[in-house]
């Protein structure tokens, strides 16, 4: 059976406490490369590095039947703000170990091994995609650009997350 293109309803996270909607450049990127690509964007939002505010957002969209897949961006460092993981891992059903892995094994080659230093991870909760993303733009066109597009696409083969990410 062949699968044709399926557009997902995305919704993007920015976790800063410095960044607004003027100056979010990676959120910007994600946004327009979720377009290119044939998704919608049902929401965009800033939040800041607080892991109640953000385990409530993606709470929220979780449990919204209308979104797929959740794009964060931001608070997955080592500092001591840095709360995206702690904040969102609870919620997983599953964790994508892959995911986080596959980000680093290709950031190594791109900004060495400093790549050592990223907490990037994704997991499925009610049937959504979690995708976490260091906050730097780059980092997100690594994400984008060489997982998250074709995992996103359901003419992908031999597999793809698409099928993955459909509500009951």
């Amino acid at each position: 059976m062949t699968m044709s293109f399926q557009a997902l309803n995305i919704a993007i996270l920015t976790v800063s406490d410095t960044r607004t909607i003027e100056n979010d450049k990676s959120g910007d990127y994600l946004e327009t490369a979720v377009l290119q690509a044939g998704h919608h964007v049902l929401s965009r939002q800033i939040c800041i590095d607080d892991r109640y505010q953000i385990r409530s957002l993606v709470s929220q969209w979780i449990t919204d039947a209308q979104i797929s897949v959740i794009l964060i961006t931001g608070g997955t460092g080592f500092y001591e703000r840095d709360v995206t993981p702690e904040a969102v891992s609870v919620l997983f059903d599953k964790f994508i170990d892959g995911f986080g892995e596959v980000f680093r094994a290709i950031s190594l080659s791109e900004i060495g091994m400093a790549t050592i230093q990223s907490r990037a991870l994704a997991g499925i909760a009610n049937h959504t995609g979690i995708f976490c993303l260091p906050g730097s733009t780059n980092a997100c066109k690594t994400a984008w650009e060489k997982i998250l597009k074709n995992q996103l696409d359901a003419t992908t083969k031999p597999c793809n997350f698409v099928e993955h990410f459909y509500k009951q």
